[in-house]
Formats: structure tokens, sequence, C-alpha cells
């Protein structure tokens, strides 16, 4: 799904807070097979909340009232992921009574929002350093590439991996335009 669709089911709103405004696009991480899902239509001051470029305005946020209901999954996702980075009781009395499936759960606890540390997948490199979705990283051994019919050769860069929200010892990129699942322990950042 494109952006141009995304606005087309915002009809011009936020689809966070409802406010009508120059809407840019959010893609909520990690990505489902659903790219419908995925692409957001959201505001300056909820996109610059959100990735912390502004302080929280708690009181903004009270919009989540009405977004958790959103039949857009995604929105649903961010809405609870928001309501956790929030430290105060209304959102917690909030979460209680949202509703996501298994699927919409697991997808919005993939961040490791809400998650206490016994229970965060993290990604890290062969040298300790903890991976981020959009990182680059290279190659520390050559690699046979199942399938692909190639090596992945030493010092190869990996760019804009993601990380497989669901394993730690796994990230995802792409090596010679192909994309390859590459374990954790063959990289450094």
């Amino acid at each position: 799904m494109s952006f141009k669709l995304a606005l087309e089911r915002a009809a011009g709103n936020c689809e966070l807070c409802s406010v009508q405004a120059n809407l840019n696009e959010y893609f909520v991480e990690p990505g489902t097979n659903s790219p419908q899902d995925e692409i957001l239509a959201l505001c300056p001051k909820c996109l610059d909340q959100i990735n912390g470029s502004k302080s929280l305005d708690v009181n903004h946020w009270r919009c989540l009232n009405e977004s958790i209901w959103s039949e857009v999954p995604g929105v649903k996702v961010l809405s609870w992921r928001m309501l956790h980075k929030i430290e105060d009781q209304w959102p917690k009395e909030l979460i209680e009574t949202m509703y996501l499936s298994d699927e919409e759960l697991n997808w919005a606890k993939s961040t490791g929002i809400g998650l206490s540390d016994d229970e965060k997948i993290i990604h890290i490199d062969s040298n300790g350093t903890v991976l981020k979705n959009g990182d680059t990283v290279v190659l520390i051994k050559d690699l046979d590439v199942k399938g692909g019919g190639f090596t992945a050769k030493r010092g190869t860069a990996v760019r804009n991996i993601r990380l497989v929200h669901d394993k730690a010892e796994q990230i995802e990129g792409k090596v010679n335009g192909q994309s390859i699942y590459i374990l954790t322990q063959f990289v450094k950042k």
C-alpha cells in the first residue's frame, strides 16, 4: 500500500489524533506481511513526539481514547505503544480496555515496548553492540547463502537491516540484491 492510499483512508485527518493537517508517512515497525496495515498518515505533532524530537505532551495523547478502536491494525499497535510510553495513570486504565488480537499484540510488543527487561528480545552483534532496525552492519566471515547460489563475502556491508522480532540471533538484510536472514554472530556494527 502506498502513502497515497493511507491518505485516502485517513480522509485528510491524522490517524492518531484526528487533526486535519499536512500529513506525513509513518511506517509501523517491524513490518508485517500486510503493507496496508503498516503505513499510516500522521500529523507533524504526533510524528515529532513519536520520533522523540519533541517531549511527550501527555494531554495531546488523550486522543488515543479514540484511536485504540480503529479498524486499522497499525493504528491500534501504535496507540498501544504510545500508551505504554506515557507515565501516568490514565494510559494504564485505557490499556486495560483495549482489545488487540494475538497477532496485533505480538506486533505491538515486537519493539520491546511494554515488556519487562527479562521479556525483551535484544539483537546483539558479534562485539556485543545492540542492533536496531535500519542499522548498517558488516559481515565478519564468508557466508554461503542457501538457495541463493552465491557466497556473501567477509566485509560486505548490509544496509538498512530489519530485526527478526521473535529471534534475537537473526536479522534480515539484502546482499547482492537478495533478501537473506543472517545470524547476528556473523556481523558487526
